[in-house]
């Protein structure tokens, strides 16, 4: 896929079905547009700006399982977008998951703070990491990324917040593009 097609995909795709729901109170282009707002406010670099902003992508590619989305988004997502951008966006992407539930894992009160449909997914997504796992996703490269990802994804979810529209990414994404 060519840079301008895949960015033009990804428009579509936020134009057709970022109205949807997901189970929670904002849509998935409201959500994953604060999630990338979150990300720029605290000075990430352009292509975790990226991720924060098409982390949540495989909901919009795949069928939903249920009322809160494609379960398997974050595998089905990070494939879509490792044949528009390199690893630095696609990897935190594959990984956000696995950080939400090594999160539930390594911090004592971080399950507490999960949206009840984030606690749904968690529950269809392998549950909290053992002590084992939690191990093993600390060794993998961009875990740190996935975990700065995840954070933003569970404050990204503010019903009637102003952000910034996708096409104020547009530069970014086409700076990004594989080659």
């Amino acid at each position: 896929m060519n840079s301008r097609a895949g960015i033009e995909e990804i428009e579509a795709l936020f134009a057709a079905k970022g109205g949807e729901a997901y189970g929670e109170d904002v849509t998935l282009a409201e959500h994953m547009l604060q999630c990338a707002a979150c990300a720029a406010s605290e000075g990430a670099p352009d292509s975790l700006i990226v991720a924060a902003l098409l982390h949540d992508v495989g909901h919009l590619i795949e069928q939903a399982d249920d009322a809160y989305g494609y379960h398997k988004h974050d595998r089905s997502g990070a494939e879509y977008l490792s044949e528009i951008f390199g690893p630095e966006v696609s990897e935190p992407v594959r990984l956000h998951v696995a950080a939400k539930r090594y999160l539930c894992a390594v911090e004592e009160d971080y399950f507490d703070c999960l949206s009840p449909a984030s606690v749904h997914s968690l529950s269809k997504q392998g549950g909290p990491m053992s002590g084992q796992e939690a191990a093993q996703f600390e060794r993998t490269p961009l875990y740190r990324d996935a975990v700065c990802l995840r954070r933003w994804d569970d404050r990204g979810k503010v019903e009637g917040l102003e952000v910034p529209a996708l096409a104020h990414y547009r530069r970014m994404l086409e700076r990004l593009v594989r080659t």
